[in-house]
C-alpha cells in the first residue's frame, strides 16, 4: 500500500507540473514518456469532460509508476471514489483565544505569590559595579 500511495502522489504531481508546462508551451522539453501521457489526455478530453480525462490519466500514470516502483499485480485504489463534495471536509476558520496581557513589574507582587518577579535589568549593573568597586578597593 506504500508503494500505492507514492507512486499515486508522484503520478498527481507530476501531472500538474506535465499540464503547466504544455500550457506555457514547454511541452517540448518535457521527456518522451510524459509527451505521450499528455497527448493520451488530449484524446481523451475531446471524448469526456476535463474532470474524468484527468483521471483517467493520473491512473495510467499511476499505473505505469506502481510497476516501475516494484509493485506486484493490479495497483490498488488508493483514492476513495465518493460522490461527495469536496467541501464538506472543510473546517470553519475560528481566531484563536487572545492571549492574557502579562502584569507589570509593579503588579506582579499584588498578581499572586506563584509569579516571580522580575529583577530589573539596572538593579543587576548596580550590584555588579558595586562588587567591581569593592574588589577594587580590596586589591589596594
Amino acid at each position: 500500500m506504500l508503494i500505492a500511495r507514492r507512486a499515486d502522489t508522484r503520478a498527481r504531481a507530476d501531472f500538474a507540473t506535465w499540464k503547466m508546462m504544455a500550457k506555457l508551451n514547454g511541452s517540448s522539453a518535457l521527456p518522451p514518456e510524459a509527451q505521450e501521457f499528455l497527448l493520451s489526455y488530449k484524446n481523451l478530453r475531446a471524448q469526456m469532460n476535463e474532470g474524468e480525462a484527468t483521471e483517467a490519466t493520473i491512473g495510467a500514470i499511476y499505473k505505469a509508476y506502481y510497476a516501475e516502483m516494484g509493485g506486484a499485480g493490479t495497483p490498488p485504489d488508493v483514492r476513495p471514489r465518493a460522490a461527495e463534495p469536496a467541501a464538506d471536509n472543510v473546517t470553519a476558520f475560528r481566531r484563536p483565544e487572545p492571549k492574557l496581557k502579562k502584569a507589570s513589574f509593579f503588579r506582579a507582587a499584588t498578581a499572586g505569590a506563584t509569579q516571580k518577579r522580575p529583577l530589573p535589568v539596572a538593579l543587576i549593573f548596580a550590584c555588579l559595579v558595586v562588587v567591581y568597586v569593592g574588589i577594587r578597593l580590596y586589591w589596594r
